[in-house]
């Protein structure tokens, strides 16, 4: 039986690069895998995929509104879907997390989700939720604070460096904007606030 998997961390702890290996390794044997990324993601452009250490790959862009089971169900008409694998997975509703599940279930088709845990406020997604709560298999991805502890926590920063505290949990950006530290220098930087 095929399994829903998700892997999570903080930010630059490989989450792309590691989907993208996993891609290539299927289709080094002959297999096809159907990437997919939140279309709101476009930092790299449209329909793509792409990791911090130049890796990319082109995918096929989802929103909010998509009915993920449906996708997958007409793709597997055309060719046979392999494996499913999707970036950026944080940004899933929990209807579509529930569509993945039946991806699994139904065509038996693995899906490999990768994903951010929580935001910048130390809140889970929507998506990282019902995939912590759903997922057969939860595999940690491990990032690095400046002080050599695991990262498990993003701060968001504004163009002159300073934390930001408050705003939307949506904020696409990349290493300018986000820093991944460890709960001690997350807690030390950006308190929360009762």
């Amino acid at each position: 039986m095929a399994k829903l998997y998700f892997y999570y961390s903080s930010m630059n702890a490989g989450k792309s690069a590691s989907l993208l290996q996993s891609s290539y390794n299927y289709q080094e044997r002959g297999l096809t895998t159907l990437l997919l990324c939140p279309a709101l993601d476009d930092r790299y452009g449209q329909n793509k995929i792409t990791s911090r250490i130049g890796i990319s790959a082109t995918a096929q862009a989802f929103d909010r509104e998509e009915d993920l089971f449906e996708r997958v169900t007409v793709a597997n008409q055309t060719v046979t879907i392999d494996c499913v694998m999707i970036d950026e997975a944080q940004f899933l509703t929990k209807m579509q997390v529930h569509q993945l599940g039946r991806i699994c279930d139904e065509l038996d088709i693995p899906v490999l989700a990768y994903g951010l845990r929580t935001d910048f406020q130390a809140e889970p997604f929507e998506g990282s939720q019902y995939l912590l709560a759903w997922a057969d298999n939860l595999k940690e991805l491990k990032a690095i604070c400046h002080c050599g502890q695991k990262a498990t926590m993003v701060l968001r920063m504004d163009d002159q460096g300073r934390v930001v505290t408050e705003g939307a949990q949506i904020a696409i950006g990349g290493n300018a904007q986000y820093l991944s530290v460890c709960r001690k220098h997350y807690t030390a930087q950006s308190p929360r606030r009762a």
